[in-house]
């Protein structure tokens, strides 16, 4: 069973409350008296109980003046800490019991305070960040414009798309605008950085529209929205259990940044049309993959502040995938998404 080290100080004129808290979230717990009038309380946590516990602190204690808690990953416990129906932990009062889907998927999950922390420096619109977007751009570009599939690839993995598209599927889970505005504005300043970096290629570089890799940039089909989809939920799984970000990071870039650099070379080319059906496909994406997200979040039991909120966000987000997968199918049957009708503008 996973499980999390919790360290608290607190005025010992609050240990009192603290132990009733510590009582009702913790297996074990031991208390130490350290400089400046403080207790320092250690406690050992199963994983899928450490977000009450940190909701029950702030709760109660964030206004204190000298608190602190931090959180600490333990790679084992001796003896260690088994979960049964007889010695689950009981809910607080008011709390309704978790599903059997979201008490499964919740097992292993981070708490929603340490996913903030992962996402919180990706959220920071830095040189590094603007260069690694231009660059992932540039080189999926010239990937694409050679065929070059493991250039792409390559690509992926310094994208730096994973943080603002992650915190815009948390922030629309929680109910967190700041959080929402924050990693919408990083997103959408990435993207059109790499707009521009394959505007560049395609204003300077000799272009083949019809390489594989770049035409099906411009193809937007009923398998794209599911690999869309796919990419969301797995690469929320995988950054909400704590996984390599470069690999999380590779399921969301392929979905976002070929469709931006296709968009980029193809304007650069003066190849509006193609232009065009990239960024539609780019859009398509975006939005499986905070639809995909959100509903991700929702099953592991990620606690939203304001359910209407949250729904709210939701629905919009469906609305706009069934807009345009209906537009999508609409291209389709009359033949404006297809790969002839680009052709016939290419004059081939």
């Amino acid at each position: 069973m996973a499980a999390r080290k919790v360290q608290i100080y607190l005025p010992e004129d609050r240990i009192r409350q603290l132990e009733t808290i510590l009582a009702r979230h913790s297996r074990r717990f031991w208390r130490e008296t350290v400089p400046g009038g403080q207790e320092k309380y250690t406690c050992l946590v199963q994983q899928r109980y450490t977000e009450r516990l940190l909701d029950d602190l702030e709760k109660s204690f964030a206004k204190v003046p000298g608190f602190t808690a931090h959180v600490e990953l333990l790679e084992a416990v001796i003896p260690s800490i088994e979960e049964t129906p007889e010695s689950e932990l009981p809910l607080p009062e008011g709390l309704a019991p978790p599903s059997a889907l979201e008490r499964y998927f919740s097992r292993d999950r981070l708490s929603t305070d340490e996913i903030y922390d992962d996402i919180e420096a990706s959220l920071q619109l830095t040189p590094s960040y603007l260069l690694t977007a231009t660059l992932s751009a540039v080189i999926a570009g010239l990937g694409m414009r050679s065929g070059q599939t493991a250039v792409v690839i390559g690509a992926m993995i310094i994208a730096p798309l994973l943080g603002p598209t992650v915190g815009m599927a948390l922030a629309a889970t929680v109910g967190n605008l700041k959080l929402g505005l924050r990693a919408a504005r990083t997103l959408a300043i990435g993207c059109l950085a790499c707009v521009a970096a394959g505007w560049v290629l395609g204003l300077f570089l000799e272009i083949d529209p019809l390489v594989d890799e770049l035409r099906n940039r411009t193809l937007v089909q009923l398998a794209d929205v599911a690999l869309a989809l796919a990419c969301g939920a797995a690469g929320v799984l995988a950054f909400s259990r704590g996984a390599s970000a470069a690999l999380v990071g590779v399921m969301i870039a392929v979905a976002l940044v070929p469709p931006l650099a296709a968009t980029g070379i193809y304007f650069g080319a003066g190849l509006v049309a193609a232009g065009g059906n990239a960024l539609f496909l780019f859009m398509v994406n975006l939005v499986c993959v905070n639809v995909a997200g959100i509903a991700t979040f929702l099953l592991q039991g990620l606690p939203p502040k304001n359910w209407r909120m949250t729904g709210t966000i939701l629905a919009v987000w469906g609305t706009l995938l069934i807009l345009l997968v209906s537009m999508m199918a609409g291209r389709i049957f009359f033949g404006l998404g297809s790969w002839d009708t680009v052709w016939q503008y290419l004059g081939k």
